[in-house]
């Protein structure tokens, strides 16, 4: 078994409506952590897609030679054949569907071998979910299975499009870092939700080194960036001893 410290996300009780695709994808997630698993397959699932999982190397090659797959995301160290090995037999097979390879190891050897195998991307745990579905975004463009357009978003005077990674406040663009903008979709597909800062730290950045406390400084940056009045809240809301709490309509602390 894996030891990884991602956890599933909280699920939403609809599917983000800016997730939504023109052609749904068909993944095969192969992981024996049943608790990463189950997150990918339900993160898939918001997204507009369907999925397919398998526990070991033997039961992934089993599902590949009935079904047909826009996508594999296949974990490196699984029980009997490891992930190299099903992916030399699948290049066999299929040369065209994208593969995004899961691993905790770090070692550059290993992410070349991967990559000459025929690995399309090469994501290391633990990993934020964020960036790991702009990843399987790009595999899926990349191999012709394109999204539709996505709607812009946004809350008060702020506008969000997530196609083109912008942010606009009052018609005027606001400078965001990577992560900024993670966590501020992640509040988006979460309104109105009780978050706790672990669970932020696991979804939003699947780091085990960081701490609680810089959650508590990327939120008191969304507030600098997006709200009228950061030391009075309205949307990112403190959730005392717990979290925080995203509002679109305003509803302050």
């Amino acid at each position: 078994m894996n030891s990884n410290p991602i956890r599933p996300p909280i699920p939403s009780a609809v599917p983000p409506a800016t997730a939504q695709v023109d052609a749904r994808a068909h993944v095969l997630v192969v992981e024996d952590d049943v608790a990463i698993r189950e997150g990918l397959l339900l993160n898939l699932s918001l997204e507009g897609h369907t999925g397919e999982a398998a526990a070991d190397g033997d039961a992934a090659l089993q599902c590949l030679a009935r079904s047909r797959f826009d996508l594999v995301l296949l974990d490196v160290m699984l029980p009997g054949r490891n992930g190299f090995e099903v992916l030399r037999v699948l290049r066999k097979r299929d040369r065209h569907v994208p593969v995004i390879l899961l691993t905790a190891r770090t070692d550059e050897a290993d992410k070349i071998l991967g990559l000459e195998l025929g690995a399309d991307d090469y994501v290391t745990k633990p990993f934020a979910l964020g960036e790991l579905r702009a990843r399987i975004r790009a595999a899926l463009r990349r191999s012709g299975l394109a999204q539709a357009p996505v709607a812009a978003e946004g809350f008060a005077d702020v506008v969000v499009d997530r196609s083109q990674h912008l942010v606009r406040r009052r018609h005027e663009e606001v400078p965001m870092t990577a992560r900024e903008f993670s966590l501020l979709a992640y509040f988006l597909d979460h309104p109105e939700r009780v978050l706790s800062r672990d669970g932020l730290l696991a979804d939003v950045w699947g780091l085990d080194h960081a701490t609680v406390r810089t959650v508590d400084n990327f939120v008191m940056r969304l507030r600098t960036k997006l709200e009228p009045d950061p030391d009075r809240p309205r949307h990112f809301i403190t959730v005392r001893g717990v979290g925080y709490r995203f509002s679109a309509a305003g509803q302050g602390e």
